[in-house]
């Protein structure tokens, strides 16, 4: 395995100076008076031709962290006639908005100092900056095969395609660096995947140096192994600069009781909050998880601050068109707006200039995607990030207290790194066929130098190999042709047939076609559109808000969903479903031990005392500790605190007779889905009947038909870490998340092509030819790759089967236990949010806000009468 070690030496001003040309020299000492902290580690490492992962905060001089040391070869083979026409660096980022502001960030040092070698009379050859992504055109492509840019800015797509390029890929096979920004973004997700292998394919020709940007990121070491693969020949220095920047947290409430505030006062007095902090501040960012809530925040900002606001508050999320997107972020760089409203989409670095505060509306999940969004405050390294979390319900104000925290003390959740996926991999085996013919083993070594493949079963790859020569009997009769040949008694595979190279450049990626699902009744009669990912997440019977109306799902087909209209009000899955993001494994954890820690505070100590400690240990108000001392004492005294160790299953039967099982498993949503709909499936195979199921981060809700009664204890034991994912993988065989997920791994495999001949392939057509051939590959060849692949992604990384699994094992060593509360009329207060699954986003919806206030009535009742 790779070696990676914290990089401890920082270079003096003067040791970097003397490695640099004395024009270049010249240059820095008249720009900047002083290296920052990154760029004393980073430039003399690059100077050597060290692995690095540089991870510091915004306005650290990142930029010139990773290029000072590059730019400064160049020039010096410039000054001295010796630059090449090839590509030197390869800059890669996930964003083109990104690649736009890296080309701006270089070209204009280079051109001061080309400038600074004018004046001196001294001749430099020209040093090229050129960009290789899907919006450059044939004449600009042509030219670059002419004088190659010798620092190439792509994306990950982009270079695939280049790797097969005939020409232009002679130009990129002797590079000497390669940066990749935004490496923490990439890393978690199949993009990175993909760009790792692209990466090692790049490598099998020469060596280079690696340069990794990321922002902050949690296991540092597990990324820089990403970075640098599984090669033990190769070593990464990790530059951890990111404690540097100063930042300051509060976690705020706009009322003093979030329960009985009419929605009017809480609209109010939340919109009040919110126009106090921009006035405040220079230029506000605010966060809000969904752009519906963006939309919403922004029009009733404009609305209600007319004046004040109208032309200087802005909304920025996916939805939008690029042009606005762009435009957006140019009037917020030249400081023209006084705040903007967006979902997720300004996480990443794009230069948006100087920001003093970040707003965060609810919780976002995560610790390192906390710190991230609060990092766009405070342009300079000596400025403050500065960021408010505002609160509108009591699980997410005790959520944010305890990130708040963790935050401050900078425990960062953990990232997660998708492995071994097959879909990926056969794209790149056709693309490896293309350029020339591979020993297998020789290929098999290549693959697994690329860190998300390091532990591929020799088995699987040989699989791959398998469908992709169309070794498969049932492709035989449905027009899925071989994309390569194999010759397993030579050992050698290659590509098949002339278009191969055409089908590679345009079905070449991981993000799938998006698709909007129609929604028809019975008769088939249209009733509106809903998003792909929403539809995912639907199991049958699910219940779901379209049109102000509630329907029932009854099943789908291609990009068409049918459904009833149901007398049951209550939705079983909220319509802000897809776009939600998931509580990590981590901070769930953390936010059990703060359930242990005030449970054991409140068996010990006063109420004021309790109040008291949660002001001076967390960066809260007095009202919002106040709230959360009642919020607690409230669950102990009706029914028990759930804690991380101790797991309360509360037995509760609604207004229409039906038994109901909440399990308080404080784990995040991925890994709830997971037990679940596990456990779901153990007692509907057992007593043959539907079951309702409700995901929450902070446990589950399973429902039983009002004419079934069951003692859930049996089941407990049943599911065990050993079991766990062969019954989730019967429980989800036919669902709706393996249909939809299917298609974009058929188009990412190759299997079902968006593109073949000039002619696209719709959405829907994608959807149905993707669903036939699961069915028939399923029951045929469970171990065929793409179908193997469907699992692995829906159970690691679109839920979280370790997680569970890890969950499960604490409760069979006994370290974690289970406790029944049986016969409850009414569920607890911690169970109100999951009950009601109210909407967190902005405000809840007055309807929900209503039925949680009258349960909030009915416990206060019961404790009035127990007290008693």
């Amino acid at each position: 395995m790779s070696s990676v070690y914290l990089l401890e030496k920082e270079y003096s001003k003067e040791e970097i100076l003397n490695t640099l040309d004395d024009v270049v020299k010249e240059w820095f000492l008249s720009k900047f008076k002083d290296f920052t902290p990154p760029q004393r580690y980073s430039i003399m490492n690059i100077h050597k031709k060290n692995n690095i992962l540089i991870s510091s905060p915004t306005g650290s001089g990142k930029t010139l962290s990773a290029f000072l040391a590059i730019i400064n070869e160049l020039v010096v083979l410039a000054r001295n006639n010796m630059l090449e026409d090839k590509v030197y660096a390869i800059y890669v980022s996930p964003l083109k908005a990104l690649n736009n502001d890296i080309e701006k960030n270089l070209q204009e040092p280079l051109s001061e100092i080309q400038q600074l070698f004018k004046k001196k009379s001294i001749d430099l050859q020209e040093i090229r900056i050129g960009k290789r992504t899907g919006d450059v055109n044939s004449y600009e492509r042509q030219k670059q095969l002419k004088n190659p840019p010798h620092i190439l800015i792509t994306t990950p797509e982009s270079l695939s395609i280049l790797l097969v390029s005939p020409k232009f890929s002679e130009k990129i096979r002797d590079i000497e660096y390669l940066i990749i920004d935004e490496i923490h973004s990439l890393a978690e997700n199949k993009r990175g995947t993909h760009l790792m292998l692209s990466v090692e394919r790049l490598a099998h020709y020469k060596e280079f140096t690696r340069i990794g940007l990321s922002a902050t990121v949690a296991p540092l070491e597990e990324v820089g192994k990403f970075l640098i693969g599984n090669d033990p020949s190769r070593s990464c220095g990790i530059i951890d600069v990111s404690y540097t920047k100063k930042i300051k947290l509060y976690v705020y409430s706009p009322v003093e009781d979030l329960i009985y505030a009419e929605n009017e006062y809480l609209q109010e007095k939340f919109y009040a909050t919110l126009d106090k902090l921009i006035e405040q501040h220079r230029t506000t960012l605010i966060f809000t998880n969904t752009r519906a809530g963006t939309e919403k925040i922004v029009h009733h900002l404009k609305s209600k601050y007319k004046e004040k606001y109208e032309n200087l508050i802005e909304a920025h999320h996916g939805s939008l068109s690029k042009e606005v997107r762009l435009e957006v972020e140019k009037k917020l760089k030249e400081g023209k707006l006084k705040c903007v409203v967006t979902s997720t989409s300004l996480e990443l670095g794009i230069d948006i200039g100087y920001v003093d505060l970040v707003i965060l509306i609810g919780s976002p999940k995560s610790i390192a995607r906390a710190l991230q969004r609060i990092g766009r405050a405070g342009h300079k390294l000596h400025e403050t990030s500065k960021g408010v979390f505002i609160a509108l319900n009591r699980d997410d104000l005790v959520e944010v207290t305890v990130m708040a925290k963790k935050a401050l003390e900078r425990k960062i959740d953990k990232i997660h790194i998708p492995q071994n996926a097959l879909d990926v991999l056969a794209q790149h085996i056709v693309g490896m066929a293309i350029e020339k013919k591979w020993k297998v083993k020789e290929a098999y070594t290549l693959i697994t130098k690329a860190y998300p493949y390091r532990n591929l079963k020799y088995e699987d790859f040989l699989n791959t190999l398998k469908y992709l020569a169309g070794g498969y009997e049932s492709l035989e009769d449905s027009n899925v042709y071989a994309k390569i040949w194999w010759d397993e008694e030579e050992g050698i595979f290659g590509k098949k047939g002339k278009n191969i190279r055409m089908i590679y450049y345009t079905n070449i990626g991981t993000i799938p076609d998006e698709a909007m699902i129609k929604v028809k009744d019975v008769s088939g009669k249209y009733i509106g559109k809903v998003e792909e990912e929403f539809v995912e997440n639907l199991k049958l019977h699910d219940r779901f808000v379209l049109g102000g109306k509630v329907y029932e799902f009854l099943g789908s087909r291609g990009t068409t969903i049918r459904a009833r209209l149901t007398e049951d009000l209550t939705p079983t899955v909220p319509s802000w479903f897809s776009e939600q993001l998931p509580l990590s494994y981590d901070l769930a954890l953390d936010i059990g031990e703060f359930r242990s820690e005030l449970k054991y505070m409140i068996e010990s100590m006063t109420l004021q005392q309790l109040i008291s400690h949660l002001k001076h240990h967390y960066p809260i108000s007095s009202e919002s500790a106040q709230m959360i001392a009642h919020y607690f004492l409230e669950q102990h005294k009706y029914l028990e605190i759930p804690t991380k160790t101790t797991i309360i299953i509360e037995e509760y039967f609604d207004e229409r007779g039906r038994q109901n099982f909440i399990f308080h498993t404080l784990i995040g949503r991925r890994a709830n889905e997971v037990l679940s709909r596990a456990y779901a499936f153990l007692i509907s195979s057992a007593h043959k009947i539907n079951i309702g199921i409700a995901v929450h981060d902070n446990g589950f809700i399973i429902t039983l038909p009002s004419s079934k009664r069951i003692n859930i204890e049996p089941y407990l034991d049943k599911l065990t870490p050993n079991n766990l994912e062969e019954i989730i993988k019967r429980a989800i065989k036919k669902t709706e998340i393996i249909k939809r997920r299917f298609r974009h791994i058929a188009t990412r495999g190759l299997l079902v092509l968006r593109s073949y001949a000039g002619k696209q392939k719709s959405v829907h057509r994608q959807a149905v030819t993707s669903w036939m051939l699961y069915k028939m590959l399923e029951e045929a060849d469970p171990n065929f790759p793409l179908i193997k692949e469907v699992f692995r992604e829906v159970l690691e990384d679109v839920m979280d089967i370790h997680s569970a699994k890890d969950f499960l094992n604490h409760i069979h060593t006994h370290k974690w236990k289970f406790k029944v509360k049986r016969n409850l009329e009414v569920p607890s207060p911690f169970s109100h949010n999951m009950v009601v699954l109210g909407d967190s986003d902005v405000v809840l919806m007055q309807s929900k806000r209503e039925l949680i206030k009258l349960l909030h009535k009915q416990i206060m009742h019961r404790i009035k009468e127990h007290t008693s």
